[in-house]
């Protein structure tokens, strides 16, 4: 399975770049935010999806190994094909896709071209399992690092709207719910 490419873009096609790897070229169907950026001698690499069907073998490329991922769950839904998850990809971003999942809003994912209500009733009844390390705190959605964040700073006596505050001041680059909270501490420590 091919799973990763890098190469120079050959030529750009409506929905898809054809990448030269080592003199092999690659025709690789991609989502509208690699295509917008792609340009013919550009060096580019791609996470990709090997679709194998009775009839065409197929490679999609995401530009992130997280884009791959929110395709291959699509996918895993029953009435999805890698085409529709394609498109859902290029007019959705992916937090935007797991909020309506998560919070089982089906009309955000109505939105998306070839997706209709009944299919997108399904996309949020099949998939919301899959994000059970999902919180909700004070109605916004969050992944489960930052709604420990929050437990702590709330637990240290902070509001919830103290630490919702700090946690978006934060530096993105800042990983671990631990260096997180120390973090989130020396800006409060500052401000109150």
């Amino acid at each position: 399975m091919i799973s990763y490419l890098k190469g120079k873009i050959q030529y750009v096609g409506a929905n898809f770049i054809e990448l030269n790897v080592n003199d092999v070229g690659y025709k690789i169907f991609v989502a509208a935010n690699i295509l917008n950026k792609a340009r013919v001698g550009q060096e580019t690499e791609v996470f990709t999806y090997q679709n194998v069907r009775e009839e065409a073998l197929d490679l999609f490329g995401f530009a992130s190994r997280e884009e791959l991922e929110m395709f291959e769950k699509l996918i895993s839904v029953s009435g999805i094909g890698p085409k529709t998850a394609l498109n859902a990809l290029s007019v959705a971003k992916i937090d935007e896709i797991e909020s309506a999942i998560i919070s089982g809003d089906a009309s955000v994912l109505t939105k998306i071209s070839g997706i209709g209500k009944k299919t997108a009733e399904r996309i949020v009844l099949e998939l919301k399992n899959k994000y059970k390390s999902v919180s909700e705190v004070g109605g916004k959605i969050m992944r489960s690092e930052d709604a420990d964040v929050i437990d702590a700073l709330v637990g240290l006596g902070y509001s919830v709207d103290q630490a919702r505050d700090v946690l978006r001041r934060l530096d993105k680059n800042i990983k671990g719910t631990e260096k997180k909270v120390k973090a989130a501490l020396q800006l409060l420590s500052k401000k109150y």
